[in-house]
């Protein structure tokens, strides 16, 4: 039968698609109460949502050896979390529609972005920050870019966004540890 186990399949990716949206939740509301908390607490409660995000990546490690059919979707859910631990990506909306590979909200978030940084709404450091992350996601999801948002990308790229455009979709989980390990290290 061909489709057996889809079922299956889709509710697995539900699923982990809830958990990580749990998690991406976790660090949102954590980042919109840094204010509230002293500096021990946050950090503390950032490398517990860290420590999280490690626990569901070795099981989707476990999971992407074991069914091809997931494999894709694994790749792109590994790399998010790789870019939420490696500090490469800061906001966890964007790391969120990079992961489900949902191109069309990404642009969507950026006009937002757009829009609110004219009205000064938003302060210059956090718009170019986001902007980055969202621009650096939908080059890896293989948007085409216009020339100004290249241009953006290559004069305001950094390390970690660098690293995380070059690793492959397809990216090893040994690597992702080891690049969320050496992140850790150096970040928090």
């Amino acid at each position: 039968m061909a489709t057996r186990g889809v079922s299956e399949t889709e509710k697995l990716q539900k699923n982990l698609t809830d958990q990580l949206d749990r998690l991406m939740s976790q660090l949102q509301d954590l980042e919109d109460s840094k204010d509230d908390l002293d500096a021990d607490e946050y950090n503390e409660t950032r490398q517990d949502t860290i420590e999280q995000l490690k626990e569901f990546q070795q099981r989707l490690s476990k999971f992407s050896e074991g069914d091809l059919s997931l494999v894709d979707q694994f790749g792109a859910t590994q790399l998010a979390i790789q870019a939420a631990i490696t500090e490469a990506f800061r906001t966890p909306e964007i790391i969120g529609l990079f992961a489900r590979r949902q191109p069309e909200g990404l642009r969507q978030r950026l006009s937002q972005l757009e829009r609110d940084h004219r009205l000064g709404h938003l302060a210059e450091e956090s718009f170019s920050q986001q902007r980055l992350e969202i621009l650096s996601a939908l080059k890896k999801l293989g948007e085409p870019l216009t020339p100004e948002e290249v241009h953006f990308m290559t004069t305001n790229t950094t390390d970690d966004l660098r690293q995380f455009l070059e690793d492959d979709m397809n990216v090893s989980s040994e690597r992702v540890v080891r690049l969320a390990q050496s992140g850790l290290s150096g970040g928090t």
